[in-house]
């Protein structure tokens, strides 16, 4: 694994684990060492052993980046490169990310508990992201607008300034790419703050970054608490914009708290999406993709389909048919490529779990399979929950883990009424051969995104996000860029 300033950085054997590896921070493009705000362990999920540590920034830290970020806009250092110019950057991050795809795997595998499978794509899916922002970086175009007065209206997009981006630890290298490619695609500079559980990776791309070419005085990577570190980057006034993806509860709070300064802010939030089947539907397809919906990375997803809407007539049939598909995903070891599910991230999230679980039961519903668990790590086998309703906190709560709870409907304005009878709105599949009913359907359900017989919600090229408490403003496609670039009206006059 390659570092630009890192002498310092080490692996220390331990007596009763794998070796230790220390990170030091990203501070306007430089490793520090040291930090005012001591060290952070990380642990790996799936042996609870710690396995990385982290130098956690303070506030010194914190205003170091801020004043490189802020000069850095003031002067235009990156945003007066011209787009095509910065395009290419962006494609050699691109590369730089496929050159080690292996090492940005493996670090999400240990500090995540990403299965390998799914870490390999995840590190193609970052590069891919990059070369996308990398060609849209000069097709972000403005406008010329008729006016009655001689002369031409000009709309330009230019940098919206300094970009604070925050980012959680379910999908911590992919998500940080999110935002980090359409913010630097459209000139700005970052400061990333990524989850105090998974910083190990937002720390690997950072240093990319300034090799690929960004100036240094535009990156710097800030683990350390959302308490405070990210709450000070936040609500700092230097911030022009913010970024943040996690809870809505907490998405709600930081809304208030920039409120103050006017800061843009768009925000990627909770969801309870649904999978809703038809009886008319390839059933066998159905069953076969449902599981990965909800279960995979132990879902510890947003946009997991983590209710399961099933037409009456076929509701049994489905449900034990999604029963004994789920027994059948392999759970275990995150290193092993035939694994499919792999460990929670805590011990506190598998809790969270287990405790709804016992709501269900609680509730009337049944868990049909799943629900145990075993160690050393945070392992929970998937659950399935039947005989429930929309009424049951299993069925309206975000549980963030690796239960699907089964609903019964009967006919297309029941299943609309069920899907959206929830404060989220943010993904969601139909399963039907019916291309009519797809779009009467697929359009009504209130979510920013809605698959037709397939689980992929996210594509690079489209806009991404949620209606209600799962969010506002969008995150890739073209409609990214908009967010990261103010409008300016130009007017030369030709008197």
């Amino acid at each position: 694994m390659e570092y630009l300033h890192s002498p310092d950085m080490s692996e220390t054997a331990t007596t009763d684990g794998p070796p230790v590896r220390r990170h030091p921070l990203l501070v306007a493009g430089e490793r520090v060492d040291t930090s005012s705000g001591g060290d952070l362990e990380v642990r790996d999920p799936a042996r609870d052993v710690v396995v990385d540590v982290v130098a956690q920034a303070g506030a010194a830290e914190l205003e170091a980046a801020l004043v490189a970020a802020t000069a850095a806009a003031e002067a235009n250092t990156w945003g007066a490169v011209s787009a095509t110019d910065r395009g290419r950057v962006l494609r050699r991050v691109a590369d730089l990310v496929r050159e080690r795809a292996e090492d940005f795997a493996a670090a999400e595998v240990r500090t995540a508990g990403h299965t390998i499978a799914d870490a390999r794509w995840e590190a193609g899916a970052m590069a891919d992201v990059f070369d996308y922002y990398a060609g849209a970086a000069n097709k972000h175009l403005g406008a010329v607008v008729p006016t009655p007065d001689p002369g031409l209206g000009l709309v330009l997009r230019v940098p919206v300034g300094v970009c604070g981006l925050v980012v959680p630890w379910n999908f911590p290298m992919l998500i940080a790419t999110w935002k980090l490619a359409p913010a630097l695609a459209c000139g700005n500079p970052v400061v990333l703050k990524p989850a105090s559980l998974t910083p190990v990776t937002a720390l690997m791309l950072g240093e990319v970054l300034v090799e690929a070419g960004v100036p240094g005085d535009c990156v710097s990577v800030l683990p350390g608490p959302g308490s405070s570190i990210g709450e000070a980057l936040v609500c700092d006034p230097r911030v022009s914009k913010v970024s943040f993806t996690g809870d809505s509860s907490t998405g709600s709070h930081l809304m208030a708290r920039v409120a103050p300064n006017v800061s843009r802010i768009s925000l990627e939030l909770g969801g309870k999406s649904a999978a809703i089947v038809f009886a008319d539907a390839d059933l066998e397809a159905a069953v076969e993709a449902i599981p990965y919906s909800v279960f995979a990375n132990a879902g510890q997803d947003c946009c997991a389909r983590s209710r399961l809407l099933v037409e009456r007539s076929v509701h049994d049939e489905v449900v034990s048919a999604i029963a004994a598909r789920t027994e059948r995903l392999v759970v275990g070891d995150p290193t092993d490529g035939s694994t499919e599910v792999g460990p929670m991230i805590s011990a506190a999230q598998r809790g969270t779990s287990l405790e709804y679980l016992d709501i269900a039961r609680a509730e009337g519903a049944e868990v049909v399979c799943g629900g145990s668990t075993f160690g050393p790590g945070w392992y929970l086998r998937p659950a399935v929950v039947a005989g429930a309703d929309n009424s049951m906190r299993v069925a309206r709560e975000e549980i963030f883990g690796p239960v699907l709870t089964v609903i019964p409907f009967d006919g297309e304005e029941d299943a609309v009424r069920i899907a959206n009878d929830s404060e989220y709105g943010l993904s969601g599949t139909l399963w039907t051969r019916d291309l009519g009913r797809a779009v009467r359907v697929g359009t009504a359900v209130r979510t920013g995104v809605m698959s037709v017989n397939t689980n992929r919600s996210v594509r690079t090229e489209l806009p991404f996000g949620g209606f209600k408490r799962s969010g506002l403003g969008r995150e890739l496609g073209l409609a990214a860029l908009d967010h990261y670039t103010e409008s300016k009206t130009l007017f030369l006059s030709a008197d």
